[in-house]
């Protein structure tokens, strides 16, 4: 966080053309979608008539699934970039008992089931300064704000053992986002971007919620011509937060990660 305000200072200290480099597109956007395999881990502990319980399950929201995925940059200078991006997941998933079940006297009839789903989106906005600017090679560091928004439910009908929801966890938030970013350009038509951004719950209005979240995505871009070109790559996200109630602490890991391709508009 340190290096990204030095940054930021020294390019209000020293600012650059107001006018983008030459041959160098002003506003890039990148439509794409993303093929997500994910994995959810939903932990607790709380204490009832003075014993301690906790547990740590994960569930499965089954198959892999295509989200939209958008981002895109808009240059301000040669060194100066604003950056921004928006990925979404939506998944519910509904398991329906075939056989009734029969245990301790009670039985759970043929037809019950859980249903649960699960929401996620993520946008960010930083700026970024290219503290390495070469002709091949090109550093930035990141310093911005990023919005999260978490919703997980789970509801049950068992007959007459239960029925109800017993599960409903959301939260949503705007925090400072740190990152950093590798861009390389071999050749005219090709290009290659690593980027990485890490945000902690308690820089930002998260509520109870404790802990972090973390990206990191990689792509390839060939460029037909300036204004357009198709991209394939890698992206990964993971949050894992925890909430402290006065019944004890409920928390959430959540990640995702798939390949992802699309096209590239510029102007």
């Amino acid at each position: 966080m340190t290096c990204a305000s030095c940054a930021l200072a020294f390019s209000l200290l020293h600012p650059a053309p107001a006018s983008a480099a030459d041959g160098d597109p002003r506003f890039t956007l990148r439509l794409g979608a993303m093929n997500i395999d994910s994995s959810n881990t939903l932990r607790g502990n709380t204490s009832v008539d003075g014993r301690d319980f906790a547990f740590n399950q994960d569930f499965d929201l089954g198959g892999k699934e295509w989200e939209p995925r958008v981002d895109g940059l808009f240059r301000l200078s040669d060194r100066q970039r604003l950056i921004f991006d928006y990925f979404k997941y939506d998944k519910d998933r509904r398991e329906v008992l075939g056989d009734s079940v029969s245990f301790d006297g009670t039985t759970v009839p043929a037809g019950s089931f859980v249903k649960g789903e699960l929401k996620y989106q993520v946008a960010s906005l930083v700026y970024d300064y290219s503290v390495v600017d070469g002709d091949r090679f090109d550093l930035g560091l990141q310093l911005g704000a990023e919005y999260a928004k978490v919703n997980a439910n789970a509801y049950a009908e068992l007959g007459d053992l239960y029925q109800g929801r017993f599960l409903d966890e959301k939260t949503d938030g705007i925090a400072p986002v740190v990152g950093a970013r590798l861009t390389f350009t071999p050749s005219e038509h090709w290009l290659i971007n690593l980027q990485g951004q890490y945000l902690n719950t308690r820089w930002g209005s998260f509520d109870d919620y404790k802990g972090d979240l973390s990206r990191a995505n990689a792509i390839v871009q060939y460029n037909f011509n300036p204004n357009f070109g198709i991209f394939a790559g890698y992206d990964w996200f993971k949050l894992d937060a925890d909430k402290k109630g006065s019944d004890g602490v409920i928390g959430l890991k959540q990640e995702f990660k798939g390949p992802l391709a699309g096209v590239s508009l510029s102007f």
